[in-house]
This record gives C-alpha cells, structure tokens and sequence, in this order.
C-alpha cells in the first residue's frame, strides 16, 4: 500500500489563507494556531505596549505592538509584542504605517499561554534572532521566570529581583518581580 505524503504549504500559499483567530503562525513549513489569550497573558501583553510605548514612543525611539505578524526568513509569525525601532517601522508612500511587515523585530516578546509548547514558541524566538532581532524573551507565567534570547543564541534565565535586558535605546529598567506585580490588581 502506498500513503501519498500530504505536500507542504509554501509561504506565499500561507499568506494567501483567510486570517484566523487567534492567529496562525507558519514556521519550517508548519502552521500553529497560537492558543485563545486568558487573563494572565492578555494583561502581561497589553501593559508590555504601555509601559513600552510610555518611554519610546514620544521619542520617536520605538513602537511596541501587539500581536503583530512579521514575515521574513521563510517564515510567519505572530509574537505576542513586537517593538520596531522607530526608523525601521514601514511606511506606505504617503507615509501611513504599512499593513505588512517584511521584517524581523527588533524587540520579540512571547508570554507561554498554559496550552502552548514552550519548544514552539522559543523556536519562534530562536527564528527572530537568526534574521537579526536583537532581543527575544519568553516569559514564564507559571513559575515566574523569563528566557532571554540574545543574537548568537546566547539564552540566559532571569528570575526575581533580577534587572531584565531591554532593548538598546529604550530607557526602561524592569525586573521580573515587577512584571509579575502587574497581574496583581489591587
């Protein structure tokens, strides 16, 4: 008996798809539906654009974005924020923001939903600083924890009262117990 293999979608194939919600990604040849957004992640998400946007924005310094897909090196993706240094958001002709970007961020953040594969969405991470991203975390809700991944592959685990690395540029100081603060409202 012979088993026909299923072929593989192309990148152009995938970018021709209707949307879906929450978002697909596409990666080596792959498509994942990222998980529904919870509470948790949702708040962490939204307050990273604010406290981002609060320092780099008005400067003209860096936009931080949710849930933006960036398409480059063969690949599709949605992190859960994407900062761009101000000089490299794309622009239409009439100097609108492009609806498209064709490149990597310069700044990824991913927060692990609980019904998401950590190896997943670090290979999403790994993905960006191979195409130039300069910085990639991966926050750990559970265990309170964020990956850092650095050009090089380079990863380092920051915990606690830890000071975390930011973007260059971007005057921000954070530390992990401080984000972790944020999913406290009281």
């Amino acid at each position: 008996m012979t088993i026909a293999a299923k072929p593989k979608l192309t990148l152009d194939e995938f970018l021709q798809l209707p949307e879906t919600k929450p978002p697909s990604e596409f990666l080596n040849g792959e498509i994942i539906q990222k998980p529904m957004p919870q509470g948790e992640h949702s708040l962490l998400q939204t307050t990273f654009c604010e406290v981002i946007n609060k320092v780099a924005k008005s400067k003209k310094i860096a936009h931080a974005f949710p849930e933006l897909r960036s398409t480059f090196g063969g690949s599709s993706i949605v992190p859960d924020v994407s900062v761009f240094r101000w000089a490299r958001i794309p622009l239409t002709s009439s100097g609108r923001i492009a609806n498209r970007f064709y490149l990597t961020p310069d700044w990824a953040i991913e927060i692990l939903s609980p019904d998401q594969r950590q190896t997943k969405v670090l290979s999403n991470l790994l993905h960006c600083c191979r195409n130039g991203t300069e910085l990639g975390w991966l926050i750990y809700p559970e265990d309170e924890s964020v990956l850092a991944v650095f050009p090089g592959q380079q990863v380092e685990i920051y915990t606690g009262a830890s000071g975390l690395p930011i973007l260059n540029g971007i005057e921000l100081e954070l530390t992990v117990e401080e984000i972790f603060s944020w999913l406290t409202l009281s």
